[in-house]
C-alpha cells in the first residue's frame, strides 16, 4: 500500500474520493431494460439500492412511505422532529425561513425538546400500516433507551448511525453500548455506521451487523472536517470496507455483510461510482432533499447541525428539482444527474456490460491525475 511522506515524522496513505475516479466501459454492453438494480438485505428485498438518510429534511413518515412504494427504503430519524413533536410542520417551515446567522442556535433550541417514546411508536406504526418496510435510526447513545419501543411497534430494521460508530467504544463516565450482545439479542437486522476503515468495519461485522454504513453521512451539510479535522475520501473508504466484507465472508464461513455508502453522493454518477467501488447500496440525503415532497422545503440539514456543544453542520439550500418519483425512477428533465437515479445506474451498468449490482462491483475504474 503506497504511502507518501507528509513530513519527516509523518506518512500518510493516498486516498481517493468519488470525484477522483471514473468507471470504464467494457467491450460488451447490455440493454438497460435488462439490468436489475434490486437489492436484498436479510429478508427484505428492494427494487432499488437506495436508502433515504435519516435526516429531518429528507424523511418524514409520509416520505418514508412514498419512498418505500417507489422501491427504496426510507429511514426515519427516531430522535428527530417527528418523535419530539406531535406536529412539527410549523417548525420545519420555521427552519426553512431562518436567517443564516440565527440557524444553529435556534436549531439547538428546537431539538432540545425531549424524544417522546409514544411518538416513536406512533410513527413506526404509521409507516407499517402503509405496507412498506419500516426502518428507523437511533444514535449509539440512545439506542438502548428507545430501541425496545420501536421494535415493539413493528420496526423491521434498525440503523445505528453516528459520525463514527465502533465496536469498542470506551467511556469512563457511562456504560457504553455492548454492540455485539445488543445485536445478538435483537430479532431484527441492524445496520451500523459511520465507518471508514478496513479494521473498524471488520470489528463491526464480527459484532453481528447486517450492514455497514461507510462514511460519515451528512455529505453536503456536514462540517466535520472543518470542526474535527476528520474525513476519509469515499472511494477509498468504500473499497477498504468492501475488502473487509470479502475477508469476513471467508472468516465466517459465508456470512455476507452489506456495504452501504453513506455521504458524498450528490448526483447519479456518484452513486454509480460507489457501487463500482464495492457498495451494495447507498444512503442518500441531498438528492432526495430536492424532492417536492421533502419536509425540508428546499433546504437540507443533518443531525450534526444541532449538536448541543459541538455543532458540525449547516443548512444547505438544495432547491427543488422534481417529485420523489422523478428523482428516483424518472423520467428526468435535467441533464445534471439530479433525477432518475435508477435509470442512470441501469444505463451505466448496461454500458459496462453488467446486469446485476454484485457483478458491477468488479467493473474497471480509472483514477484522474
Amino acid at each position: 500500500m503506497t504511502e507518501v511522506e507528509i513530513g519527516r515524522a509523518k506518512r500518510g496513505r493516498r486516498a481517493y474520493g468519488f470525484d477522483d475516479v471514473a468507471v470504464v466501459p467494457s467491450r460488451r454492453t447490455r440493454d438497460p431494460e435488462e439490468v436489475s438494480i434490486a437489492w436484498q438485505i436479510d429478508a427484505y428485498r428492494f427494487d432499488t439500492p437506495f436508502m433515504a438518510a435519516p435526516m429531518d429534511s429528507v424523511v418524514s413518515p409520509a416520505t418514508a412511505i412514498r419512498i418505500g412504494k417507489l422501491g427504496g427504503l426510507g429511514v426515519l430519524n427516531l430522535e428527530g422532529l417527528w418523535t419530539r413533536y406531535e406536529n412539527p410542520e410549523s417548525l420545519l417551515q420555521e427552519i426553512a425561513d431562518l436567517p443564516a446567522d440565527d440557524f444553529t442556535k435556534r436549531l439547538q433550541e428546537i431539538y432540545s425538546a425531549p424524544v417522546q417514546p409514544e411518538l416513536i411508536a406512533a410513527r413506526v406504526k404509521e409507516i407499517r400500516a402503509a405496507g412498506v418496510t419500516v426502518a428507523g435510526a437511533l444514535s449509539p447513545q440512545l439506542t438502548a433507551e428507545f430501541q425496545s419501543v420501536a421494535v415493539a411497534a413493528g420496526l423491521d430494521m434498525l440503523v445505528i448511525r453516528g459520525t463514527t460508530v465502533s465496536a469498542e467504544h470506551v467511556s469512563a463516565g457511562a456504560e457504553p453500548l455492548n454492540l455485539k450482545q445488543f445485536i445478538y439479542e435483537l430479532d431484527i437486522p441492524v445496520v451500523v455506521g459511520g465507518c471508514a476503515t478496513y479494521q473498524a468495519a471488520l470489528h463491526l461485522m464480527r459484532a453481528g451487523a447486517a450492514g455497514i454504513l461507510v462514511g460519515f453521512g451528512g455529505g453536503s451539510t456536514q462540517t466535520t472536517r472543518d470542526v474535527l479535522g476528520i474525513a476519509v475520501p469515499m472511494a477509498s473508504a468504500v473499497s477498504d470496507v468492501a475488502a473487509a466484507r470479502r475477508d469476513y465472508l471467508d472468516e465466517s464461513g459465508g456470512r455476507y455483510v452489506h456495504v452501504i455508502a453513506d455521504g458524498a453522493m450528490g448526483v447519479s454518477g456518484d452513486i454509480t461510482k460507489a457501487i463500482a467501488c464495492g457498495a451494495d447500496a447507498v444512503m442518500i440525503g441531498s438528492p432526495l432533499a430536492r424532492a417536492a415532497e421533502a419536509p425540508g422545503r428546499g433546504f437540507h440539514w443533518g443531525t450534526e447541525a444541532h449538536h448541543a456543544s459541538v455543532p458540525r453542520g449547516h443548512r444547505t439550500a438544495v432547491g427543488t428539482v422534481g417529485t420523489l418519483e422523478e428523482i428516483l425512477n424518472g423520467p428526468s428533465s435535467s441533464p445534471d444527474g439530479t433525477m432518475n437515479l435508477s435509470g442512470a445506474l441501469r444505463r451505466a451498468m448496461g454500458t459496462c456490460g453488467y446486469t446485476e449490482l454484485k457483478g458491477f462491483q468488479r467493473v474497471e475504474v480509472t483514477i484522474a491525475t
